[in-house]
Order: C-alpha cells, then structure tokens, then sequence
C-alpha cells in the first residue's frame, strides 16, 4: 500500500490477521484525518493543541485497507506486547504519555467502533525506550527506559504494585549516548529473563530481583542497543520434551561505540558487520561471531515460519536518531541458523525504498513478512534525503516462488481459533501435491511480537514434538504435534501454527495455548 497516511513506528499483529501501527502524536499533522470529524484536543500536546488527525491506524491484511484510529497521549518510542485473551497492552512514550497504558481489544467481524482505551497514570515510574515481555503467569513486565534504571509489571498486584530496581542498567548505561535503551529481553527455558543491553547480558530472575548468572561480554565491546542500534532473536526452541531445553540468543549489527556522537559532528561512522551468537543454557556460555556479508545497523529481524531467520531494513553507516543514518542497506539477508557456520548467509534482490531509522517489519500469517515505516526526521518531511515513508510493502520469502507451490502444505485440520491445553497432543492434517520427503516435514509455533526500533518484543518460535508423518489419502497426510507442556516455554495466548514441508511452509492457522 502506497500510503497509510501515518509512519509505522510502531507495529503489532493481532490475533484477527490485522495490525495496530502507530507514530509519534507531537509532530504536527499527518497524513490521515480522524473520522466523522473528529479532533483530538489536548493542551499538553507539543505540536498541535487540537488535532484532527491521526497518528495510529488498523491495517487489514485481507482487504489491503486502512482505518484510523484515535490515541489520545504521545505514543513516541513506546513498547508493548499481547496478552493471553489477545489484547494489545502499549506502554508509556513521552511527554503526558510516559505513564499512560493503552489497550487495544482486536475487533470481531467487521467493528469499526473499537478504538484505543488509555488509563493514565498507569505506570509508576516513567518509561521511554522501555522493553516489554510476557511472563509465564500472563502479566508483563516492562523494563528500562531512559532514566529508568528499573522495572514494572502490568497487571499489577499486591506484591508488584512497585517499581524494582535493576542495578543493571544503570552499569550499562553511558551518559552520552545511552545506548541501554530497548534492551534486548527474553524468556529462557527456565522461566527467567535473559537481558541484553550495550555488550553485556544477564540471565535475572525478576521474582527474587536477583542476577542469576552474567554473561561474558560480547566480543568486540561495541555496544548493540538503542541509539547504536542492532537487532536480536531468540533462535527457535526445539526438542522440547528433553530433559533439557536449549535455548540460543542471536545478536546482529549495530555501530562503533562513540558512532551517535560522531553522527552527531557529520562523521557517519561504518555500521557492524558482525553477529554474536550464545547458548544461555550453556553452563559456561560463550559468544561465538559471525561475519554478516553486509554491515547494518537499524535493521530487522524476523523468524520465518521455517526457523529461518530474515534481516531487512536499515542503514550501513551512521545512527539511530534524527538525520543520523546514511547508506540505506537495501539488501535483505536470510540467515540459516542450522546450516554451517561458513553457508548460513544467503543475500536477496534488493529494495528499492530505503528503510532507515523508525523502520518497522513483522511476520503475517501467510508467510509474508510486512515493512513499513521509515522517518528519519522529527516531522515529515517528504522533499529531503530519505524522506517519510508512508508505504507498506510486503516481503516474500523464496518459498513463496511459484515453482514451491506443488511442494508447499495447506493446513485441512484443526480449524483456525483452536484451544489447545499446554503438553496436549493435536492430530494436524494437510495436503502436499507433488511429492513429500515426509521426514522433512516439522510443524512450528510463532508468538507474533511488537515491532519497534529493530527489536521484536516477544518474538518466539517453538518447533513441535511431531509424531511420524502419515499418509490418510491422496496427497493427505496426518502429523500428531505435542503442545510445550510449560508456560516457561510458551507464555499462553495466540501463536500461529504451520507446517513446514522441506523448508516452505503453510499459511498459519491462529491456535491459543492455555
């Protein structure tokens, strides 16, 4: 779509196959006026008093089509993520809208009247730049932020109706570019929180406030979070019904310490071309490094339905912030975290639109992963080098290519919106038209994440336990799939479920775990 009227800063799927984005709300006008007149009048704004645009929209993926939607507080560098039921929980942002909470509920059928509902002062401590993520027990917490050296959760109860202090930050945090922002947070297999931020990491169990165990620094030492901004995957989760879970942390790009300062002068120093790679659930975890065949900072990364994982958007020179990037990276990359360590790369035809700072890109249902965003500008501007971009464009994977089809799977059963019971068994059906390598057929679970600054909160990939592939009629197969018997491995809610034959995979099917 060639226009939304707004820039996708920030990005979420929902649970009805259609995406909450939103922009800043204190930059002027956009490009997308409110319905039936309506105005968003608010004295605190820092742009517009009364504004009769709007700065969030509902994007329908089955219809190709927008709706405007009416956010009331600034949204700027906000975070969030789903929760069990499927409601979107957005957090914090700037000026008024630092301790605000918004929810979005997905619509049934065609609604057009559900909108954002925003509970002011719902945050105890402000949170700008923060990370969220869901818990096993449902709520989430919400880490960080600048000068905010802590964490919270939401809901709150009796016992976490606080802020927690979280010394880490603070050690990671350098005054002049504070790069510990967006830190990079993960669920391990054993239900605490990996946590990523400039070139260190820990693994922390929030529920005693206590570091369990600390990471050796990255190699190199540059930092790789927010403004020196790269990007971050928990590789998928597999043999989960072993005694023991592996679970793997992949780190790549970024810039030079020192790059946001030196942008800041007009020096536009070269981006990181390198990946580091860890097992968290190694007794004595090291990095290992990887060489990206092209340097990035500002890109993203997400995981295809076949474990792979795609890095797009993004800049080869300079840094996240206003005017500060250079060197568009219009190449994706697909990296192949089970091949060799020499053939895991593989570069794809370019983009013609640069994505630069404030890009966003998630994964669909269909296997298509969505692009937007890219505004590198503190309003827009539409007349200057790498203007606002108000395109959507959707990229696809080569196992969308036509000469897959015949070896592509089509889910027959279960219907989507299926209830499954953590470690419950689910007989899947689907058809394969050419001819199938039944041991190269695997059925994967995709919790869909909130996309923003080139971290994907609460992106997550499970592939299942699958029993042996059988044949039920012509071109139909059966596969029993094994549901996480644990919400440490997969907090309850939405995922999308393929199957995923020789590497191409189904459209997904909506499943909720609980």
């Amino acid at each position: 779509m060639s226009n939304i009227g707004i820039s996708a800063m920030h990005m979420q799927l929902l649970n009805n196959d259609r995406i909450i984005m939103y922009d800043r709300t204190d930059f002027g006008a956009s490009n997308m006026s409110l319905p039936n007149g309506k105005c968003r009048n608010n004295p605190n704004d820092l742009a517009l008093k009364v504004d009769c645009t709007a700065h969030s929209v509902e994007y329908d993926v089955s219809t190709n089509s927008v709706r405007p939607l009416m956010v009331q507080t600034d949204v700027w560098c906000s975070s969030g993520s789903t929760t069990s039921d499927g409601t979107l929980v957005q957090t914090g942002g700037f000026n008024d809208g630092e301790n605000v909470i918004r929810v979005f509920k997905p619509c049934n059928g065609n609604s057009t009247t559900c909108d954002w509902k925003e509970i002011g002062g719902a945050l105890i401590q402000s949170r700008w730049y923060a990370t969220n993520h869901v818990l096993p027990d449902g709520r989430q917490i919400i880490i960080g932020g600048r000068d905010a050296f802590d964490y919270e959760f939401y809901p709150k109860t009796t016992s976490t109706n606080n802020v927690f202090s979280l010394p880490f930050l603070q050690q990671t945090s350098d005054p002049r570019e504070e790069n510990n922002l967006y830190p990079f947070v993960f669920l391990n297999v054993d239900g605490n929180l990996f946590i990523f931020a400039n070139n260190r990491a820990i693994l922390f169990d929030y529920a005693k406030n206590t570091v369990v165990k600390t990471y050796p620094q990255i190699p190199g030492g540059d930092p790789r979070n927010y403004p020196n901004t790269g990007s971050a995957v928990l590789l998928p989760l597999k043999n989960l019904r072993a005694q023991s879970i592996q679970a793997e942390v992949l780190v790549c790009g970024g810039t030079k310490r020192g790059s946001y300062l030196s942008a800041e002068r007009g020096n536009f120093l070269g981006a990181l071309n390198t990946c580091g790679r860890i097992i968290i659930t190694d007794p004595n975890p090291q990095w290992t490094v990887e060489t990206m065949p092209l340097a990035r900072t500002m890109g993203d990364m997400v995981i295809l339905p076949n474990g792979n994982i795609l890095i797009i958007n993004g800049a080869a020179a300079g840094t996240a912030g206003w005017e500060l990037g250079r060197s568009p990276v219009l190449s994706p990359v697909i990296y192949r975290p089970d091949n060799s360590s020499d053939s895991r790369f593989e570069v794809h035809n370019p983009n013609t639109i640069p994505r630069m700072y404030h890009s966003t890109s998630i994964l669909l249902r269909d296997g298509r992963v969505l692009v937007g965003g890219s505004n590198p500008h503190e309003r827009y501007n539409f007349t200057v080098l790498f203007p606002t971009e108000l395109s959507l464009q959707a990229f696809s994977p080569s196992y969308l290519d036509s000469e897959s089809a015949n070896s592509r799977p089509q889910i027959i059963s279960p219907a989507s919106r299926r209830k499954v019971k953590y470690g419950g068994r689910v007989n899947m059906r689907f058809t394969v038209f050419g001819s199938i390598n039944r041991n190269l057929v695997k059925v994967t679970m995709v919790a869909p994440g909130f996309n923003t600054h080139s971290f994907t909160m609460n992106q997550r990939m499970l592939v299942l336990s699958s029993g042996n592939v059988t044949r039920v009629a012509r071109s139909t197969y059966k596969v029993n799939s094994v549901f996480p018997n644990s919400s440490n491995l997969a907090p309850a809610g939405y995922y999308m479920l393929f199957v995923v034959h020789q590497d191409i995979p189904s459209e997904g099917i909506w499943i909720r775990i609980q």
